[in-house]
């Protein structure tokens, strides 16, 4: 990263970080590096660094497949699985062409039978996820880990070593404090960065393939970023928006720029490519790598979860943390886990903190922008 470019302008490269690493995936195959695509952040990364594999995202960002994927899957079903799969079918996402081998988590009921006919086009490996974080539950993600693990040494033929894990656990742990310190950015009052800006950053980076680059990567954007807010305050006060919810790719653009072009800031994210993913560590401590990476992944806070205590726990610390003036819970058609759960959230925000809360129920296309934007300045406006 150049620091003589300006802050749009690199936030922009970010942006485009998804479309130039197609190029970057094409030039790892022709290396023969392995390459694993995944779903969702569940799936412990470290397994497949310490083998020297790369770990990319799948396309499910829009509704351009999904018409292709209605063709094979019901109607009524959540946006990002059809999106998957409809990227899978067509062909149209090259990280789904170059991968040699498709993980997935029994997160919920739609994915879990998505995976089967995805292993159709590939290979697919599917982690049995516990519905709880209990002792049991620790017990069987820990076998999980230890499955994954001996797959991919039996298909790539590798032996993937203690000592490799390790070292895999430190890169991804200096990874995650890179980015929790740059959207940690959001603190700041009056805002330093738009919530626009910090999405395309953070979104940007799950398409790098060289995670040990990330830190110097944020630290040079951080340099920048408070440079210019020591300079000039860019931006006027307004209310605080914390967005909670669904994974929210292909929904998320429309929704931030709702909000912001309506009156008030985007300043924290919990969802789960952003606070979800990176709050917590990997205790590197821990003698036992297996007991280290079941800990830290079973922590994540997702609706799939029964109780889900610590989806509330990270809310409480950020809604603090972050001055927040009110929540948004962004819910994706027939996700039945966060729509169910948006009741415990909407008591926990308006009860026990005391800020307002919505919910917004949407999808991957462009037909509810007007609606968004006409209910996000009536909320607004209350603030």
């Amino acid at each position: 990263m150049e620091l003589q470019k300006k802050l749009p302008e690199i936030f922009e490269e970010f942006a485009e970080g998804r479309r130039n690493a197609f190029i970057k995936a094409k030039e790892l195959k022709d290396k023969d590096v392995p390459l694993i695509g995944v779903f969702c952040t569940y799936f412990p990364q470290e397994i497949a660094l310490a083998m020297g594999a790369a770990t990319v995202s799948l396309c499910a960002t829009s509704d351009e497949t999904i018409a292709d994927a209605e063709q094979d899957l019901p109607r009524n079903l959540c946006p990002l699985i059809k999106s998957s799969y409809g990227f899978a079918k067509t062909d149209k996402c090259p990280f789904f062409f170059f991968s040699d081998l498709i993980v997935g988590e029994t997160t919920c009921d739609g994915k879990k039978k998505m995976y089967e006919y995805l292993s159709d086009f590939k290979p697919v490996h599917v982690m049995e996820l516990p519905n709880s974080q209990s002792e049991s539950g620790l017990q069987l993600w820990r076998h999980e880990i230890i499955k994954l693990k001996s797959n991919l040494e039996e298909m790539f033929d590798v032996e993937i070593s203690e000592d490799d894990i390790r070292k895999a656990i430190r890169i991804k742990n200096n990874e995650r404090k890179a980015l929790k310190k740059f959207y940690e950015l959001g603190k700041k009052e009056p805002v330093a960065i738009l919530g626009q800006d910090i999405f395309k950053v953070i979104n940007g980076t799950t398409f790098s393939f060289d995670k040990e680059q990330i830190p110097k990567q944020m630290d040079e954007l951080i340099e920048k970023i408070k440079s210019e807010y020591e300079m000039e305050r860019k931006y006027e006060s307004r209310p605080r928006i914390l967005i909670t919810g669904c994974p929210i790719g292909g929904a998320a653009e429309k929704v931030i720029k709702a909000i912001e072009d309506n009156g008030a800031y985007v300043v924290a994210f919990e969802n789960c490519s952003v606070a979800k993913a990176v709050d917590e560590l990997v205790d590197e401590e821990n003698a036992d790598v297996y007991d280290a990476l079941s800990d830290k992944y079973l922590s994540i806070g997702c609706s799939c979860m029964s109780p889900n205590p610590n989806r509330i726990k990270l809310l409480n610390k950020m809604i603090d943390d972050y001055k927040i003036d009110a929540v948004i819970d962004i819910i994706l058609t027939a996700c039945h886990t966060y729509s169910v759960e948006t009741l415990s959230i909407k008591r926990f925000v308006n009860n026990e903190k005391n800020i307002p809360y919505m919910s917004v129920e949407t999808d991957f296309s462009i037909n509810d922008i007007g609606q968004l934007n006409t209910r996000m300045a009536a909320f607004i406006e209350m603030l």
